[in-house]
């Protein structure tokens, strides 16, 4: 990897991609958002400002598809590779179901990135989980975060309602709720939102409560392949250029048209696009079935997608299939209507809108709602007029190309007329197939996309960061997620009668991490709210440190920006109960609720005497409701509920595997019962000579050193017996 120029990492976390013969149209996460964020990776990479492009994706180790996707690393070219990373389960599943793992995903990401020789500046997500990813790693690394939405969650949910589809069933498929209140977050967070076109802007994004906060979004149309998307009459003008593997895909395409056909002279009307209810492909059918006229003109060829047997399919996808043959039936269209089962996008496509152009016929694109529409383009640059809904994307595109006509696609006569304009008139044909292929070489380019793109992406860099990094001169001060990365040792330090208590003391240790710092890191551990924990701090005049844990290990802050742990926060998440919780202690007249103050999301607190059989009494009623938790109760009177994988000590282990902090590397102190479980680790432990009799028990337990000084002298002196300082 090259030191000089922008290093980009591109986000789109659901799997299914890879250099050759991407699998567009296999389910609904493989459209034409995988070729664009293929193409988008190659084409930046070419920019003269860009050092390396990094497509990030998930790895998947599965039977069912190609053994490609297990590769970690897949070049695209000298300067863009695929990166995968493993998250969740190995096999392939729908990308609603990745929400789980996407904290994972980012973990295991900053790991790899730890191996690279520099950090990214940008990091770009595409759709919400990609974005997500973007998001969450650009706050830990201080660095710009650009978002790509292709289509939105409040815009789907709308027209799912308009389909009489429930709201519960709308989440229960589609993890809904997750999706749009992550996109709320990153509509705010976005240092630069890119869309295709302006009806992303006012008819999605505009749907969000944080779009007033959009700081920067522009318009910046996606490009193709004008090398492998050009124009039908250059077969003709050049036939010598052709190469075998493209006579080979015009020869199968022609076979797999004409099966179907009756009469294959005549012009044809293409269909390309997914089996999903909103592509509306039972409209164009309609429309072509009640018009003799048109079936008199021109032959019908649906490409919907890859199928090998529709029943096994997923229920959208089987039912807009089995509807297609259902239609085809109903009209009597045998030797009129091509659906064949598959084809290949790398190879075939390009020829398919050639041989379409080639015998006069249209494209169309009948979807109800298009968000862009790059099929639009990529015909459109074969030199094939379009037909396509007035709604979305190709609006724009046919305003700057002038290069087909917009109906009202859930209309069957206004389909219909449209294609009979074009394919009866010649000169209108004519017209509109120049028009395409001048159009789209014009607005359409990967080129100006890129330029567009790096342009935008250098103004959100501060002016001193190349020259810094050519240079040498500047120092930037390392955001928390470089400083962890590259820090050598960490102490992890409980406040309360540990690093607090003697403020002699507490002045020689923070003198001595100061003095440390650049192969010292340091952080608080404690049952305080992160509220209650800066008060302290606030008093004792500590300074933010690396690392705050808080609420008994159930957050994880990082200063000084106090930039909340995602990560960890979904790690808790699992099982966690907090109303079950509430419900079955709140029968027990022994326990008391604390104040507000002591409540937080993954934390419920209440007071208890210091008795063994009533914290007893307690661990039987949440074993009774089948409660599966963490129970801590600390000087003799605080009772903390934790999520079962949580806890200061878990909390530790999880920064540990993060950030890839060996347990030698590690000290952590404490003085009382709700530091055992942290001390009890791997790592190198240490108590303070003022530490309660829970800790008693700890003594001559290996990786544990009882310091004879009491509060901050004790942690000094824990740290020259384990050689930190």
């Amino acid at each position: 990897m090259k030191t000089k120029g922008l290093y980009i990492q591109l986000f789109s976390v659901h799997g299914l991609i890879r250099c050759n013969s991407p699998e567009l149209g296999r389910d609904a996460d493989t459209g034409g958002q995988t070729k664009y964020v293929i193409e988008l990776a190659k084409a930046l990479a070419e920019h003269p400002s860009v050092a390396q492009v990094d497509l990030v994706t998930r790895l998947i180790k599965d039977n069912r598809v190609s053994n490609i996707y297990a590769e970690e690393i897949e070049p695209l070219s000298d300067k863009a590779r695929i990166v995968r990373i493993q998250c969740g389960p190995k096999r392939y599943i729908r990308k609603e179901l990745l929400w789980p793992h996407m904290g994972e995903f980012v973990d295991k990401t900053i790991k790899f990135l730890k191996k690279q020789p520099r950090l990214p500046d940008i990091f770009h997500g595409h759709y919400a989980d990609g974005g997500y990813a973007a998001m969450t790693l650009a706050e830990t690394f201080a660095t710009p975060f650009v978002f790509t939405g292709h289509s939105l969650g409040r815009n789907k949910e709308v027209n799912l309602l308009a389909d009489g589809v429930s709201k519960k069933k709308i989440n229960e498929l589609y993890k809904m709720k997750t999706r749009i209140a992550v996109e709320e977050e990153i509509v705010e967070a976005a240092q630069l939102i890119i869309t295709s076109t302006n009806q992303e802007i006012k008819k999605q994004y505009g749907l969000y409560d944080n779009f007033s906060k959009v700081s920067n979004i522009k318009v910046i149309p996606p490009g193709i392949d004008l090398d492998v998307f050009y124009p039908f009459y250059n077969n003709e003008l050049a036939p010598e250029s052709i190469d075998e593997g493209t006579k080979q895909a015009r020869v199968a395409l022609r076979h797999e048209l004409h099966r179907f056909w009756s009469t294959s002279e005549k012009p044809f009307i293409l269909v390309l696009c997914r089996p999903d209810h909103r592509k509306n492909i039972s409209g164009v059918i309609t429309a072509y079935g009640q018009d003799k006229e048109l079936q008199a003109m021109a032959n019908l060829a649906i490409f919907a997608g890859i199928r090998k047997n529709i029943q096994k399919m997923e229920a959208n996808e089987c039912s807009v299939l089995t509807n297609m043959l259902l239609l085809m039936d109903q009209f009597d269209l045998y030797g009129k209507l091509a659906i064949p089962k598959k084809h290949d996008f790398s190879s075939e496509v390009p020829e398919l809108y050639r041989l379409c152009a080639e015998s006069r016929g249209v494209f169309i694109n009948p979807a109800l709602v298009e968000p862009f529409g790059i099929t639009l383009i990529e015909a459109s640059a074969c030199g094939l007029p379009i037909v396509s809904t007035n709604d979305g994307g190709p609006v724009d595109i046919v305003a700057n190309c002038k290069n087909g006509i917009l109906i009202n696609s859930s209309d069957p006569e206004e389909i219909s007329k449209a294609l009979k304009t074009i394919i009866v008139n010649s000169d209108t044909w004519k017209l509109f197939s120049e028009n395409g292929v001048n159009g789209v070489g014009k607005h359409y380019s990967w080129d100006a996309h890129c330029e567009k793109t790096v342009t935008e992406v250098l103004s959100l860099l501060p002016t001193q960061t190349l020259q810094a990094e050519e240079n040498n001169v500047l120092e930037k001060k390392p955001s928390y997620g470089q400083r962890l990365t590259k820090i050598k040792k960490i102490l992890i330090t409980d406040i309360d009668n540990t690093l607090a208590g003697n403020r002699k003391s507490l002045k020689i240790l923070l003198a001595l991490l100061e003095e440390n710092s650049k192969k010292l890191a340091w952080g608080v551990a404690t049952g305080r709210s992160l509220e209650l924990t800066l008060d302290i701090m606030a008093e004792q005049r500590i300074p933010i440190p690396d690392v705050l844990i808080c609420s008994v290990g159930t957050e994880i802050y990082y200063g000084p920006n106090l930039r909340i742990d995602r990560g960890w926060q979904q790690h808790l998440s699992k099982n966690w109960k907090p109303e079950q919780i509430r419900e079955a202690l709140g029968q027990l007249d022994f326990v008391k609720l604390q104040g507000p103050e002591g409540q937080r999301a993954y934390k419920i607190s209440y007071y208890l005497e210091d008795d063994q059989e009533l914290l007893a009494r307690v661990y039987q009623r949440l074993d009774e409701a089948k409660i599966h938790c963490q129970i801590i109760f600390s000087h003799g009177q605080f009772l903390d509920i934790l999520p079962y994988r949580a806890s200061k000590g878990m909390a530790i282990k999880y920064l540990q595997y993060k950030w890839e902090i060996s347990p030698q590397d590690l000290m952590v102190a404490g003085d009382s019962g709700n530091d055992e479980d942290m001390l009890r680790g791997r790592s190198c432990g240490l108590v303070v000579g003022n530490h309660s009799s829970e800790l008693e028990n700890l003594k001559g337990k290996p990786r544990i050193y009882f310091s004879p000084k009491k509060y901050a002298s004790g942690i000094i002196d824990g740290l020259k017996h384990y050689g930190f300082l």
